[in-house]
């Protein structure tokens, strides 16, 4: 049960972390989507929640850092 539990732990973390990346290059190519600064907004946000805490001991800085460099 509880490999279970980490599986969708993972899964709903990647999901956030790909539409993430996908809203960043959506921004790379046009500076002003509105649609990919919000998702960036919401996923920053995601990060930062208790609900991210609960489901990895990930730092959400060190995450959010690094997507950013990665995006550069």
């Amino acid at each position: 049960m509880h490999e279970n539990w980490e599986k969708l732990a993972h899964a709903v973390i990647l999901r956030a972390v790909e539409d993430y990346r996908a809203a960043r290059r959506r921004l790379h190519r046009s500076p002003d989507q509105k649609g990919a600064q919000a998702t960036i907004r919401e996923v920053e946000k995601f990060f930062r929640s208790s609900y991210f805490a609960q489901l990895t001991d990930l730092d959400p800085e060190y995450l959010i850092q690094r997507l950013k460099e990665e995006a550069a």
